[in-house]
C-alpha cells in the first residue's frame, strides 16, 4: 500500500523535503514560484535576485509591501515566504547570478534550478551553467495571457539556446531609464515618454533616472535610502512629469534640457553605472544651437522617411512635434490625453526624434524614421493570475523530475483563448537537443561573416563574443599555430589590441578562433568568412531569416505580442494555428509552436 504524505507519496515528500532548489530571480513569476514551494514542502531553497522593490510591482509581486520599496527583492521574498513556513531554510542573495562567485560548483550543490527571469542574457548564463553542472533548469516566462514551461536537462532535451530567439521587444525598467545599450531601448523609452508627457501616464513606464537602480547601489541599506530620496529631491516635493511640462507651457526648449541634458547630468553622478560601460554625454540645447544652426547641411539622399538626420535635425524635430502636440491637447481641453499611434505623423515625430537624441546621447547609431517606425511594437502588461499559473507549473514540473519521471516532463504552454480542443493549457513532448546548436554541442563551433580589415578586437569581444554568443569573461586565441591571445579576460592584458582590426593579427578568410568562457565551463570555435560586400558588421552563417522559425500567419498578432526577455512570444489563437497542437498533441505538431514560443518570458519592465 502507497504511503502518503499529505497528497504526495512519502518517497517524494522526503526528497523534497532534503533536495536542494535554486530560483533565480523573484518578482513576478519568482514571488509565485516561492510560495508555492514552501507550501509544498521544499525545505532548502536558495533565491538570487539583483533588483530591488519598486512602487510598480506591488499590483502582482504579492510577497511584497509598499513598507518594503527600495529593498532587496530576494531579502523581503525570503522574509515573507517563511510566514508561510517558519521551518524552512532560505538563503537569499541580493546579486547577480552572473557573477564570478556563483560558479559551475555553486550550482552543483542544486538538484533543481527554477528560473524566473526577465532577460535574455542571464537566461543564457544560467542555460550554460546548468548545462556545465549538469543540472535539471526549469525554464519560464509570461507575456500578458501567456506563458510557458520547460525543463532543459543536458543531453536529453533542447537548451535554451538550441533554437534561434526572435529581436527583443521589452526591457527591464532600470535599463531602459539609466543604462540603455540598443537602439530599442531608447525607442520604448521615447514611446514611454510620450505617454508621460501627452498621454495616459504609468507608473511602469517612467523615464527619468532610476535611482533605485541596483547596479548604482550594492549596498541595500544605500539602495534603501536612495529609493526613499527619490520621492523627496531635498525639499522639493517632486510633480510628474506631465504637471511640470505643463507649468512650462511645453516649452520644447526646456523639455530638451530637462531630458538630454539635467537629466543625463544626473545620471552621471550614479558613478557605479559607468565603472564598465561608456558613459553619456548629455546634449544642451543654446549649445547645438550656436555650434550646429549655421552650418549648412548636405542634402540627405534617398526617402524621406529611410533618411538619417543630423543632431541639429532631430532637435529640430523634436521642438516642431512638442509644439503640434501641445497644439492638439489645447484643442481636445482640459485633462485630455493622447494615444501614441505609429501612423499618426506628430507622435512619430516624436517618438523619432526622441529616440535618436537618446541614442546620440549613449554612443549608439542614429536610425531613420522608417526603422524607428518598424521596431515600435506595442508593449504587453504583466498579469498576476497568468504568473501564478505558470509557477503551479514550474513546481509540478519538478515533482516529476525528483519522482524520477524526466522522461514525462513537457513543455507547456498558457493560451489566451481555447484551442480546437477547448484547452487553455497544452503540452508538448520536449525536443531533444539540436545537432546545430552551438552551446550544448559535443563541440560547439559557428561560422561568423565579417569584413576582417573593418572588424575591431574590442568589437569582437563585446558584440560578437560578449553581446551575440553570451560569454561573461572570455578568453579568445588564435589558432594560428602559435596560440595567439587575442582577447584576455585578466584585466588589462590585452586593452593595447582593442582598438586594432583582426587583419592586424593575420587574421583571414578561414581562420579559427577559439573563445573560452572558463565561468561558464565552455569553449566556442569561432570560424571566420572574410565578407567585402556586406554593410552589416557581422552575420551568423545559418541564421539568415529563411532559417528562423516560420512567422505567424496574422503578422499583426506577431507584431503586438512581446516579453520581458526580450524574445517574440507568438501562440497562435486562430483556427489555423492554435499551437498546431490544437489538433494532435504528439512532438511534431508541437515542434513549430515551440519553437515560436521557445522563450516566452516575464513582461516585467519596472525591474520585474
Amino acid at each position: 500500500m502507497v504511503q502518503l504524505v499529505g497528497s504526495l507519496r512519502k518517497e517524494l515528500a522526503d526528497s523534497i523535503s532534503t533536495c536542494k532548489v535554486l530560483v533565480v530571480g523573484a518578482g513576478g513569476i519568482g514571488c509565485e514560484l516561492l510560495k508555492n514551494l514552501v507550501l509544498t514542502g521544499f525545505k532548502n531553497i536558495e533565491v538570487i535576485d539583483l533588483d530591488t522593490i519598486d512602487v510598480s510591482n506591488l499590483n502582482r509581486q504579492f510577497l511584497f509591501q509598499k513598507k518594503h520599496v527600495g529593498k532587496s527583492k530576494a531579502q523581503v521574498a525570503k522574509e515573507s515566504a517563511l510566514q508561510f513556513c517558519p521551518s524552512a531554510n532560505i538563503t537569499a542573495y541580493h546579486d547577480s547570478i552572473m557573477n564570478p562567485e556563483y560558479n559551475v560548483e555553486f550550482f552543483r550543490k542544486f538538484m533543481l534550478v527554477m528560473n524566473a527571469l526577465d532577460n535574455r542574457a542571464a537566461r543564457n548564463h544560467v542555460n550554460r551553467m546548468c548545462l556545465a553542472a549538469d543540472i535539471p533548469l526549469i525554464e519560464s516566462g509570461t507575456a500578458g495571457y501567456l506563458g510557458q514551461v520547460t525543463v532543459i536537462k543536458k543531453g536529453m532535451t533542447e537548451c535554451y539556446e538550441c533554437q534561434p530567439k526572435p529581436a527583443q521587444k521589452t526591457f527591464p525598467g532600470c535599463t531602459i531609464r539609466n543604462t540603455p545599450s540598443e537602439p530599442i531601448h531608447c525607442i520604448v523609452w521615447a514611446k514611454y515618454l510620450f505617454n508621460q508627457l501627452f498621454g495616459e501616464e504609468d507608473a511602469d513606464q517612467e523615464v527619468s533616472p532610476d535611482t533605485a537602480d541596483p547596479e548604482a547601489a550594492w549596498n541595500p541599506e544605500e539602495t534603501a535610502a536612495r529609493a526613499t530620496a527619490s520621492d523627496k529631491d531635498g525639499d522639493i516635493k517632486r510633480v510628474s512629469t506631465k504637471e511640470w511640462a505643463r507649468s512650462t507651457g511645453y516649452d520644447s526648449v526646456k523639455l530638451f534640457n530637462k531630458l538630454f541634458k539635467d537629466d543625463i547630468m544626473y545620471l552621471l553622478t550614479m558613478d557605479k553605472l559607468w565603472k564598465k560601460r561608456k558613459a553619456p554625454t548629455p546634449l544642451d540645447w543654446h549649445q547645438l544651437e550656436n555650434s550646429e544652426c549655421p552650418k549648412e547641411g548636405t542634402p540627405a539622399s534617398g526617402l524621406k522617411d529611410q533618411q538619417v538626420l543630423d543632431v541639429w535635425g532631430y532637435c529640430q524635430l523634436f521642438q516642431h512635434s512638442v509644439e503640434t502636440l501641445r497644439s492638439q491637447l489645447q484643442e481636445k481641453g482640459e485633462g485630455a490625453e493622447l494615444v501614441w499611434d505609429k501612423d499618426d505623423p506628430p507622435a512619430m515625430d516624436f517618438v523619432t526624434a526622441a529616440a535618436n537624441l537618446r541614442m546620440h546621447i549613449f554612443s549608439m547609431n542614429m536610425k531613420s524614421r522608417f526603422d524607428v517606425k518598424s521596431m515600435a511594437g506595442n508593449i504587453i502588461p504583466a498579469i498576476a493570475t497568468t504568473n501564478a499559473v505558470i509557477a503551479g507549473l514550474i513546481v509540478l514540473e519538478g515533482l516529476k523530475i525528483l519522482s524520477g519521471e524526466l522522461e514525462s516532463c513537457r513543455t507547456i504552454f498558457l493560451n489566451k483563448c481555447p484551442n480546437l480542443r477547448k484547452k487553455l493549457l497544452v503540452p508538448c513532448v520536449l525536443d531533444p537537443p539540436s545537432a546545430n546548436c552551438y552551446v550544448c554541442a559535443s563541440k560547439p563551433e559557428v561560422t561568423v561573416k565579417l569584413n576582417v580589415h573593418k572588424t575591431m578586437v574590442l568589437t569582437l569581444q563585446d558584440k560578437i563574443v560578449k553581446e551575440r554568443f553570451g560569454m561573461v569573461a572570455p578568453d579568445v586565441q588564435i589558432e594560428d599555430g602559435k596560440g595567439t591571445i587575442l582577447i584576455s579576460s585578466e584585466e588589462g592584458e590585452t586593452e593595447g589590441n582593442n582598438n586594432k582590426f583582426l587583419s592586424d593579427f593575420g587574421i583571414r578568410n578561414g581562420s579559427r578562433l577559439q573563445a573560452d568562457d572558463f565561468l561558464q565551463d565552455y569553449t566556442l570555435l569561432i570560424n571566420v568568412l572574410h565578407d567585402l560586400e556586406r554593410d552589416v558588421e557581422f552575420e551568423v552563417v545559418g541564421e539568415a531569416p529563411d532559417k528562423a522559425p516560420p512567422p505567424q500567419t496574422n503578422q499583426e498578432e506577431v507584431n503586438s505580442i512581446t516579453n520581458g526577455n526580450k524574445d517574440s512570444a507568438q501562440p497562435s489563437t486562430s483556427s489555423k494555428g492554435q499551437h498546431r497542437s490544437g489538433h494532435d498533441l504528439t512532438s511534431h505538431s508541437c515542434y513549430i509552436s515551440a519553437k515560436r514560443l521557445s522563450s516566452v518570458s516575464e513582461v516585467e519592465l519596472s525591474s520585474r
